[in-house]
């Protein structure tokens, strides 16, 4: 029933949150052609790198499957709360901390790419032309600050809980911010740069954003727990919560 509850408390901040935002996803077509191309080359070592790691934590711990399979179901579906913009581009929820809380930000580079593609294919969420950019902001660059965040909290001591929620709030703060800048340097205002055109960006979905950033982190919360309650095991062999000693995990 607590979950119930908390899970309604987190669906009705992202339905509230709906309003019109520019971040990701970029829509095809929209970043010119040397833009595109660049983003792709980018975003590909990560992508690889995340393929290795992938192959070395299953060939480790084969359980790992069911939690990656969820981490990338997870990704897909928050990701796939799309909120239009007239500019391109879309705003929504990204789901990839969970998984790189559980794996660390190389496979999510893998799960990112593999959600997007399917996204821009199957949904028009995004484009395949733009996928080079949407892979390094939702792929690349939010998992990484998620993994970060988290590491980084756990060696403050902080709770499990508060770690997560911190790791996915900003992890999806920064996707944002990294699309913003994306945009900006393809899109350079005429007086003021990059920096104006950022600012302008960035402003636009700020406000938009933080409430479904907030949402983000107690979903992500609430999924991390059940799986702290049910499948413990498999987090011991992530080696994410060796400290916990089986608490449950403040929501």
């Amino acid at each position: 029933m607590r979950y119930r509850y908390a899970i309604a408390s987190a669906m009705a901040l992202l339905v509230l949150a709906v309003r019109p935002a520019q971040a990701m996803h970029i829509a095809e077509g929209f970043l010119p052609l040397p833009w595109a191309a660049g983003w792709f080359a980018i975003s590909a070592p990560f992508v690889a790198l995340g393929l290795r790691s992938i192959a070395r934590q299953v060939g480790q711990s084969p359980q790992a499957k069911l939690t990656l399979a969820l981490s990338g179901a997870f990704a897909f579906v928050l990701s796939a709360l799309k909120i239009p913009s007239v500019t391109g581009s879309s705003s929504h929820p990204t789901g990839i901390a969970l998984g790189a809380v559980l794996f660390g930000p190389l496979p999510m580079a893998v799960l990112g790419t593999i959600v997007l593609l399917f996204q821009a294919v199957l949904l028009g969420h995004g484009g395949v032309t733009t996928l080079g950019a949407n892979v390094f902001s939702m792929a690349v660059a939010g998992p990484l600050v998620a993994h970060l965040v988290f590491r980084g909290a756990r060696r403050l001591r902080a709770g499990l809980g508060p770690a997560v929620f911190t790791a996915a709030a900003l992890a999806d703060l920064a996707t944002y911010l990294t699309t913003a800048m994306q945009m900006a340097l393809a899109f350079p205002a005429a007086q003021g740069g990059v920096l104006e055109s950022f600012l302008k960006f960035a402003a636009i979905f700020a406000i938009t954003q933080v409430p479904l950033a907030v949402a983000e982190g107690m979903l992500t919360v609430i999924v991390f727990n059940l799986l702290h309650e049910h499948y413990r095991g498999l987090l011991v062999d992530h080696g994410v919560e060796a400290a916990t000693r089986g608490a449950r995990v403040a929501a």
